[in-house]
């Protein structure tokens, strides 16, 4: 539900029938649909869904679901609902640099790590400097 250039609705429709697919006993990583395929992971007592149309390279999409796998752990300590919740606006920054207008963007771990705290240390120094601004403001008055 991250990455979606449809409607809230139908993702979240997607999202909810998704429970309903899956088996136990099943060993694949994917189920198709008439309109998508989810390719998922389980990670812990939570998966990872990712949606994708029926004609993506299924691949690449497993290659883009273990990358997602391996960044969840770099921002949370455990892997449960409470922690993603509490991280999820660090996940969504580091999935953004994953995923870009809806395709995979060639990045590494180490890469996401990097981008995600230089965009944190921009906006630590924009934030510095309008406060240093604001209070030159308020002296003058």
């Amino acid at each position: 539900a991250v990455v979606s250039t449809q409607s809230t609705g139908r993702i979240e429709g997607l999202l909810s029938a998704f429970p309903k697919l899956i088996s136990a006993d099943k060993q694949h990583t994917f189920i198709e649909t008439e309109s998508v395929r989810y390719v998922y992971q389980p990670l812990d007592k939570l998966y990872i869904v990712l949606v994708t149309t029926k004609t993506s390279n299924i691949l690449e999409d497993l290659e883009t679901l273990r990358l997602f796998a391996r960044v969840i752990p770099e921002y949370c300590r455990t892997i449960d609902e409470k922690e993603i919740s509490d991280k999820v606006f660090e996940l969504i920054f580091a999935f953004d640099e994953i995923i870009a207008l809806g395709y995979r963007e060639n990045v590494s771990l180490a890469q996401i790590k990097t981008f995600t705290e230089m965009d944190s240390h921009d906006e630590k120094v924009f934030q510095a400097v309008r406060q240093t601004q604001e209070k030159k403001k308020k002296k003058k008055k």
